[in-house]
């Protein structure tokens, strides 16, 4: 099951679990004051709740941690093995960020001890939480059950919905095909073919929602049953919007523009703009002040791997909003004759790239000196990330709805960073232009700022780095 929370579906399995493990950050410096760990504060601290505002900043602080390394994310791929790394290693981030408020605001210091045992209680309590999870997420009792009314092409799309992560907030009772369906789409024993209601069906099934995956509409749509469903209570969604909520995509294969017209999103708000805005300048000020030493250090390193005379900056033109051309700025990671025989897009291990370049692209380093086409204003922290003009032009012609990522500031990372890997081919952009069709919808300040804290997780474990 899912719940809905300024404008983005959060699968209900998730939410618990991001509510028990604040509840347990919360409640780990009690229990060091309460075992007598802290010299400075005496056990009776647990009690007339002085301990309250260190709990909250130590509950707080590890629990964006944990966002920020993808642990709240339904799209999370890892293993049991490498979430509970991620555990590990966001609840030791938390502690260095608490250590360095401590010394700031020594106010609201706890014992170092007290600490150590609060952190140790917070990695055991999240790994016991994520151990359970593991085992029962996948259980239906936390899913919806939902009833497919078509069985052709469109409810396919459904059918073929295979990772565990696009499945976690449903289970499919059946397909019911419809006239105008092409029945070579959904397998034979998974259609319901009886002589029932529909909401017949839907009471035997135990049926909480009612997709509409007619292939087409126009032959003796169920007007009638579907109002008689819904009138009963049950839940009617259309197949775009089902995909959309489940997977985090706009799906192309089942897209159409009346679909764009009538949903909800897609909004440009005035006030959304100028609030993005006026972060995107903060802080680009403030990460200018903090990346400085890297670009220093980076900048020396290209000078001494290939000499003093070599270009430290690479400017390359790129399309921005609503297809304004402007020059985006990176360090140099290859060689300066990588482009000799044209635009090519980047592969895996592309032996174009320096030695310095590896380590740089690897850390995302190279992108730093975006941080002033932000401050330009060409550029947002998030969005979809900028194409070249000749690619841009090649696939605006071959993948539709193109031109429609370019309607809102390119970024320097984006949902789509976050959900797939680097893209180097007209498929993988078409992939990718799902996940920014999903941004460009429901873009919001809170997914904004949701979007910048997890990029730290891509930048830790290296995700699609190339």
């Amino acid at each position: 099951m899912a719940i809905r929370i300024f404008q983005h579906y959060w699968q209900l399995p998730l939410a618990l679990l991001a509510l028990v493990e604040a509840a347990i950050f919360f409640l780990a410096p009690y229990s060091a004051v309460i075992l007598g760990l802290d010299p400075e504060l005496p056990k009776s601290a647990a009690l007339n709740h002085t301990i309250f505002p260190r709990a909250l900043l130590f509950s707080g602080v590890l629990f964006l941690s944990m966002t920020a390394m993808g642990l709240y994310n339904a799209r999370q791929r890892s293993r049991l093995s490498g979430l509970l790394a991620r555990v590990g290693a966001s609840v030791l981030g938390g502690v260095l960020v608490i250590a360095v408020i401590f010394y700031l605001f020594p106010a609201l210091q706890i014992g170092r001890a007290a600490l150590m045992f609060a952190a140790f209680v917070a990695v055991v309590g999240s790994a016991i939480s994520r151990v359970i999870f593991d085992k029962v997420a996948d259980e239906d009792v936390f899913k919806r059950r939902v009833l497919i009314y078509g069985a052709g092409k469109r409810a396919l799309s459904i059918a073929r919905l295979r990772r565990r992560s696009d499945r976690r907030g449903f289970v499919p009772v059946g397909y019911v095909p419809a006239d105008g369906d092409d029945f070579d789409g959904v397998p034979e024993d998974e259609k319901i073919r009886s002589g029932e209601s529909l909401l017949e069906v839907c009471h035997r099934l135990r049926v909480d929602e009612i997709v509409v995956a007619m292939d087409d509409r126009r032959r003796q749509f169920p007007m009638d049953q579907l109002l008689e469903c819904r009138l009963d209570g049950l839940e009617i969604i259309e197949l775009i919007t089902f995909l959309e909520r489940e997977t985090g995509k706009v799906r192309l294969d089942v897209l159409n523009p009346s679909w764009m017209i009538f949903s909800e999103g897609f909004r440009q708000g005035r006030i959304h703009g100028t609030f993005e805005r006026a972060f995107d300048v903060l802080a680009s000020l403030l990460l200018l002040v903090v990346a400085l030493p890297f670009m220093l250090l980076t900048t020396i390193a290209i000078k001494l791997t290939e000499g003093p005379r070599a270009s430290v900056f690479y400017r390359q033109v790129r399309v921005g909003q609503y297809g304004h051309p402007f020059k985006l700025l990176k360090f140099r990671s290859m060689r300066e004759d990588a482009e000799r025989d044209g635009a090519v897009w980047a592969q895996k291990n592309d032996n174009r790239v320096t030695l310095v370049g590896s380590f740089i692209r690897l850390t995302r380093i190279d992108e730093l000196p975006q941080i002033l086409n932000v401050l330009r204003g060409e550029m947002s922290f998030v969005g979809p990330r900028p194409e070249r003009p000749e690619f841009v032009e090649q696939l605006n012609e071959r993948i539709p709805y193109y031109r429609e990522r370019h309607t809102i500031k390119p970024g320097i990372t984006g949902w789509a960073q976050l959900c797939y890997p680097y893209g180097s081919s007209e498929q993988d952009a078409a992939e990718k232009l799902q996940y920014d069709l999903f941004y460009v919808k429901n873009h919001s300040l809170l997914f904004y700022l949701a979007i910048i804290l997890q990029t730290v997780e891509v930048i830790v474990w290296g995700k699609g780095a190339r």
